[in-house]
């Protein structure tokens, strides 16, 4: 078992509706899948011009040796790869390069079967059904030639880039070496990751191919069988297609406070390397309230160390600090979204020394322990402001408690209904109270967004489905966890003897228990982490990760959850005291009231405007913070 859930690991017990799930694939609403493609899961249906996959394919001669089901390894080959295909989203940048297929001998003999464009189905499987296993293993050559073979994202955007090896053997050329070129790739661009799927492999060339994954900031995926060969490369593909959808702005962060970029209101982009720091600047008055969130995003999967670090900090004067925030991935089975979020609060009095108007800093650390990816990551910045209420407005009193929407809280039974979770928070689904079901992969986080409004608080459950497992599997161990996030990305409700944000999961059922307290706009003067951050209503949002070693656990490509969501108490019509309750308007879909203003503002990724009823003052809200399945480490000055 990885060091990574410590005390806070537990096993729960799941009933009849998880036991449901391992009957078979679930469903997943979505866009119809094209002719000759049932079972489509990608969940980005409209392909977005950044990412795109190459399959590199081993051809050499020994392909041609049975697998041990009478058939050889290359006819398993063109089998998964036709399986991959058709489960990849219509027009999904896709291509293939083989090696070892044009002559018995030679260290030159990689070419591109099928160049990297808009997905042709038909066209892929018939570029794989000519491959014909002859020669030898040009490892090295082959992985230099798909990172050309990959297109450049436009005007400099972020995707996910991901060259896909499947192998039956190691490098025999020597020249150049397959983990070097590996490493020398994963820096010299953002977004590109290569995995490697070794097919009946063992010894030196599974040592090989797991050196070059880790090395090219991806996964090492192991089939020891033509069944596990097409589920490990549907995991890889998917994760591709399924990467982090990306929006802002773009900006470069100074490595000192004087030449930083000055912000204003906003989303950004930029990326940060290990042991980097990014300084933004932004010009502040006395009296409103800032929120910011910088999420980093590595490769699913990547190397990372258990306490491998992202941190946000305000700074104002002599470098005083206003906050500070730092968020760790408290695992090490492979990297995911990490978010850290700070605000600036004026005090309650006006007294502090953060309340003054002048310039302040935003400062974006990156902590990183020898062995961890050392790719650049993309960064994802979001600045928000909000005005204080207007004169006269008394807001109500602070919701520092729990109360009747703790762990113990009854929530939504009955049949699930079927949703595909976004990919981050800008594209985050939008659900409402019920039952909800999804699948997610080994290495995936999943999104979802619940409108929230005044005087509610939101509570759910994530159960991780009992799964049918490979052999050997019963002494792996990976974990599911979830986390949930303000309008303004500020990470909650984890770590606390309430809710544990992770746990153990074998294949076997596992739930967590996740919630906020209830929205208050004073909830920002109390001192709790988990509370000051709820202070306004809007979309708040779910992220549910699987581990990277479930890979390992579970047979079908995907794994079955199960979430259970309420929105607890009655919505009010502001902040304010004594505010008056809104009118019930929930629909067929089990959407609440709140609904309506949890829709983002100019795409950009976090909620407009909310509106404070009773003196008409506007309360502006814009952005964030983030990420996802970690305890956090909290400090005010």
């Amino acid at each position: 078992m990885t060091a990574r859930l410590g005390h806070r690991a537990t096993v729960a017990t799941i009933g009849a509706a998880l036991l449901a799930l391992a009957a078979g694939p679930l469903p997943v609403a979505r866009a119809a899948a094209p002719a000759g493609a049932a079972g489509q899961a990608a969940r980005a249906e409209v392909p977005d011009g950044k990412s795109g996959l190459v399959m590199v394919l081993d051809s050499s001669g020994s392909m041609a040796d049975d697998d041990g089901t009478g058939q050889t390894r290359m006819a398993s080959a063109r089998a998964a790869v036709g399986t991959v295909v058709d489960a990849l989203p219509d027009g999904f940048p896709t291509g293939l390069r083989v090696y070892g297929a044009d002559r018995p001998k030679g260290c030159t003999d990689t070419r591109l079967a099928r160049p990297v464009g808009p997905l042709d189905r038909a066209g892929m499987k018939q570029a794989v059904a000519a491959v014909q296993p002859k020669g030898d293993t040009p490892i090295g050559l082959s992985l230099q030639k798909a990172a050309n073979d990959l297109p450049a994202p436009a005007d400099g955007s972020i995707g996910t880039r991901t060259i896909l090896l499947i192998s039956d053997g190691e490098d025999n050329c020597g020249s150049p070496q397959p983990c070097e070129v590996a490493q020398q790739l994963s820096k010299g661009g953002i977004g590109l990751r290569i995995d490697t799927v070794g097919f009946q492999v063992r010894g030196a060339a599974r040592a090989q191919l797991e050196c070059i994954a880790k090395a090219g900031n991806g996964r090492y995926y192991d089939a020891p069988d033509a069944k596990a060969l097409a589920r490990q490369l549907q995991r890889s593909a998917q994760l591709s297609a399924d990467g982090y959808r990306f929006r802002g702005k773009q900006v470069e962060g100074a490595p000192q406070r004087d030449a930083a970029p000055a912000l204003v209101p906003g989303q950004y982009l930029d990326t940060i390397g290990p042991g980097e720091r990014r300084y933004y600047a932004v010009d502040l008055d006395a009296e409103t309230t800032v929120q910011f969130s910088a999420t980093a995003v590595p490769q699913a999967g990547a190397a990372v160390d258990t306490l491998d670090a992202l941190r946000t900090r305000i700074a104002y004067g002599t470098d005083s600090s206003c906050g500070t925030s730092t968020e760790h991935f408290f695992q090490k089975e492979g990297a995911t979204p990490l978010t850290s979020a700070v605000a600036r609060i004026p005090s309650e009095k006006g007294m502090s020394s953060c309340d003054k108007a002048g310039r302040y800093w935003l400062v974006v650390e990156r902590e990183s322990k020898k062995g961890s990816d050392a790719a650049r990551w993309p960064l994802e910045l979001t600045y928000g402001s909000e005005k204080p209420l207007p004169k006269g407005v008394t807001p109500a009193q602070s919701q520092p408690e729990y109360g009747h929407g703790g762990k113990a809280a009854q929530l939504p039974t009955g049949d699930p209904r079927d949703v595909a979770g976004g990919t981050g928070f800008n594209d985050a689904r939008e659900i409402g109270q019920g039952v909800w079901r999804d699948k997610v992969l080994p290495s995936q986080t999943l999104w979802y967004r619940v409108p929230v409004g005044w005087g509610q608080q939101l509570r759910y459950d994530v159960e991780f489905a009992n799964e049918p497992t490979v052999d050997g599997a019963s002494s792996v161990w990976s974990y599911g966890a979830t986390q949930v996030f303000t309008p303004g990305r500020a990470p909650v409700g984890g770590g606390t003897a309430e809710f544990s944000p992770q746990s153990i999961y074998n294949g076997r059922p596992m739930a967590l228990k996740m919630g906020t307290v209830p929205v208050a706009w004073t909830n920002r003067h109390e001192s709790h982490p988990n509370v000051v951050p709820v202070h306004t209503k809007g979309g708040f949002y779910i992220a549910v990760t699987l581990g990277a070693k479930a890979a390992e656990i579970a047979e079908n490509p995907r794994i079955g959850v199960v979430l259970r969501v309420a929105v607890l108490g009655d919505e009010l019509s502001g902040p304010q005291h004594d505010a008056p309750l809104l009118a019930k308007k929930g629909d067929k879909q089990g959407y609440s009231a709140a609904r309506q203003d949890s829709k983002a503002a100019g795409g950009a990724g976090w909620s407009g405007t909310a509106t404070a009823a009773a003196a008409g003052g506007a309360v502006v809200l814009i952005a964030g913070l983030v990420l996802v399945l970690v305890r956090r480490t909290r400090r005010s000055a």
